[in-house]
């Protein structure tokens, strides 16, 4: 979208560069990421920052405009943690880059979470695109790296020892996002726990830290707590539904009620119509429509092309969502002269004492598919995966 650092993007690009890139991440981190990585960065306008930042604005407000009754709803009843907050430390905001009506590239909703994404790893790719092709630093992210760290460290650590803190997931080293957990522990000087390490005496929590049993008051928590179900023969000494003397970061109901379940209420030109299942008026086509469980995770379980033996199949259609099609536009053209599509997460946070969520930095994924999963890509594609924006003037 901005030829000019699209221009020398590309003339500067070789395998030999992006197989440094990679050798470079591993060397920050200690392991290779468990996902693609994208050989190119997001350049996007201003005004399209803009347009990102308008319709974030505007969703913000109309959650803090529902009632936490409303909320309350969307967090199923077998999965209901007690001492919930008023509100969660982390927002994201998925927009698809799209071409509007009128011709001009437009952000439209694609989904949206409180829940943590990769914050330390996205700080970190950032940083070495900048190392990598020096041209970029002139348009990168504003905030320095020590407020970065700073914000993170009050939002996560708070007013704890970091020993005191955990980064909680169910067998991190098997997870994709392992490079970010690790990340963040250097960031943040925390350790990362696996669910079934933790001990429990009474309604304190315990970790083996260094080989001392260590109380934990706060959770830095990447666990999907409903996806728990599904592992075999899971063997835990703590439950989430547990009442215990711990501070959650962020607290796991918020998972459930800043989800696709708020995606029929919000209204914005950049969000498109949603419906849930069981609402769907006669009056609209299902073609124009994509089903989306409303707790899935990495695009599970999404139908781009539902038809009516399919909705009509489905018994727990409260639990569904028909989302108006948008169409992504293919703009970032690689070094073949082909374009790649893609989708770019904002990463707020929101800390207890602020009136507003803050933007701290963005996440891209970049597709040559139907579906923003690389899984969907040519094994041979490039400029597919997970990159990172830069915004600057045209």
């Amino acid at each position: 979208m901005i030829p000019k650092y699209r221009k020398q993007f590309n003339q500067e690009f070789s395998q030999e560069k992006y197989k440094q890139f990679k050798e470079v991440l591993k060397e920050k981190s200690g392991i290779e990421p468990g996902f693609r990585i994208s050989e190119s960065p997001l350049f996007l306008t201003k005004d399209f920052e803009s347009k990102l930042i308008n319709a974030s604005e505007s969703i913000i407000d109309q959650i803090k405009n529902l009632s936490s009754e409303l909320l309350q709803k969307a967090v199923p009843d077998n999965c209901r943690v007690p001492n919930d907050t008023a509100k969660p430390h982390f927002f994201t905001i998925d927009f698809g880059i799209c071409k509007g009506e009128n011709g001009e590239i437009e952000p439209q909703l694609i989904e949206l979470q409180a829940f943590p994404s990769l914050y330390a790893f996205q700080r970190v790719f950032e940083d070495t695109f900048c190392e990598i092709y020096p041209f970029i630093s002139e348009i990168r992210n504003k905030i320095p790296f020590e407020s970065f760290q700073n914000y993170l460290k009050d939002l996560i650590v708070g007013d704890e020892k970091p020993e005191n803190v955990i980064l909680l997931e169910i067998y991190p080293e098997k997870q994709k996002t392992a490079i970010d957990f690790v990340l963040t522990e250097k960031l943040l000087g925390i350790k990362t726990v696996c669910l079934t390490k933790i001990k429990k005496e009474g309604k304190t929590l315990f970790y083996e830290n260094d080989g001392k049993l260590t109380e934990i008051k706060r959770i830095y928590n990447r666990v999907i707590f409903d996806e728990l179900d599904r592992i075999p023969d899971l063997k835990t000494e703590f439950d989430f539904r547990e009442e215990v003397d711990v501070t959650w970061v962020t607290h796991p109901n918020w998972f459930f009620k800043v989800s696709k379940f708020l995606l029929p209420l919000l209204q914005h030109q950049f969000v498109p119509k949603s419906y849930f299942l069981h609402e769907f008026p006669e009056s609209e086509a299902l073609e124009n429509f994509v089903l989306k469980p409303l707790f899935s995770f990495a695009g599970s379980g999404v139908n781009l092309n539902p038809t009516k033996e399919i909705t009509d199949s489905i018994e727990d259609k409260e639990n569904y969502i028909l989302q108006r099609k948008v169409t992504y536009e293919p703009i970032f053209e690689d070094i073949n002269g082909e374009f790649s599509k893609a989708e770019i997460r904002l990463l707020y946070i929101w800390r207890e004492n602020d009136e507003r969520p803050i933007l701290l930095e963005n996440l891209g994924r970049m597709t040559k598919a139907a579906m923003v999963n690389v899984d969907f890509n040519k094994k041979d594609a490039i400029w597919i995966g997970s990159s990172n924006a830069f915004f600057a003037e045209e």
